[in-house]
């Protein structure tokens, strides 16, 4: 004879079972979800590390060899013969003439053309086409530039000079500005548009006074890119400006520049022009590190 459970009962040691179960179940889960946790957060910290070490290494070995090559002579010099004492000031004109002179015409049309892409390039087909183009232009290798200015300006007219290296340089810095200016402009809320909109202001002036100032932060962080870029560049440089062991301020000639001298001084079997290939190599990233630290504080906000 079979006695039947009440189902209360088993509805009973049922509702007993399942919060037993339940718990059991998360806990489990909780475990999983704390070592995948715990790894994914070691294999990060393991990356930054990795890529830290190497930047401190390659900071510290230019401190430690930049350093030693730092006098008075390094400024006021021209670049000396094997085995002679010289400095870099040929060259440090050379390189501070061209960066200023390819940012200054590479900088505003990059910002136009950025403002353009994002404020009047919802429609049409000349935006999309820049895109494509300035694309191109982001990833082509600087050499490729370098040898198409070749052949267009210094195989034209026959030399070597600096307008070349300008040029070359400037078709470096407006892919970069015209990205990252395009990207903040996209940034900015339409509200603060709308609002100046509604305020009556014709859209040029909601252009420069409302979402360029909005941007500027960005604006010129994208700036200090392209410069911190073309700072170091050698290949545009070795097809374009070339070089020049002496002091030159005619742009229609050879012009001696940093990266080139580094290449140059760097390969060679001579202590002295070693020395100063470090020392220049200390001061485009002391250069460098001087422009971000004046973006940020230009840039902060107050």
């Amino acid at each position: 004879m079979t006695t039947s459970v009440p189902s209360s009962s088993v509805s009973t040691a049922s509702a007993m079972v399942s919060p037993a179960a339940l718990a059991q179940a998360r806990s489990t889960r909780y475990a999983t979800r704390k070592r995948v946790n715990q790894i994914a957060l070691t294999l990060s910290l393991g990356a930054m590390a990795f890529g830290v070490f190497w930047l401190v290494w390659i900071l510290w070995e230019t401190l430690r060899l930049g350093l030693g090559g730092l006098s008075l002579t390094l400024f006021t010099e021209m670049t000396p013969p094997p085995n002679e004492a010289g400095g870099l000031a040929n060259a440090l004109f050379g390189s501070a003439t061209m960066v200023a002179l390819a940012t200054f015409v590479g900088t505003p049309i990059g910002i136009l053309a950025g403002v353009y892409l994002a404020e009047y390039g919802k429609t049409g087909w000349l935006a999309p086409a820049t895109r494509f183009v300035n694309d191109i232009l982001l990833s082509a290798p600087s050499i490729v530039i370098g040898l198409f200015v070749y052949t267009v300006v210094v195989a034209r007219f026959k030399s070597f000079s600096g307008y070349a290296g300008i040029l070359a340089l400037a078709l470096i810095v407006i892919p970069v500005v015209i990205r990252t200016t395009e990207n903040m402009l996209l940034l900015v809320p339409a509200s603060l548009r709308e609002a100046a909109y509604a305020l009556g202001a014709p859209k040029w002036k909601v252009i420069t006074m409302v979402t360029l100032r909005a941007a500027r932060a960005g604006v010129i962080t994208g700036i200090l890119l392209a410069v911190a870029r073309i700072a170091g560049e050698t290949a545009p440089l070795l097809f374009t400006a070339l070089n020049n062991q002496f002091w030159n301020g005619d742009l229609s000639k050879p012009m001696a520049s940093l990266p080139v001298t580094i290449f140059k001084f760097a390969m060679s079997p001579y202590e002295n022009w070693q020395q100063l290939a470090w020392a220049a190599v200390f001061l485009i990233t002391l250069a460098v590190l001087g422009l971000n630290i004046l973006a940020r504080v230009l840039t902060r906000q107050k």
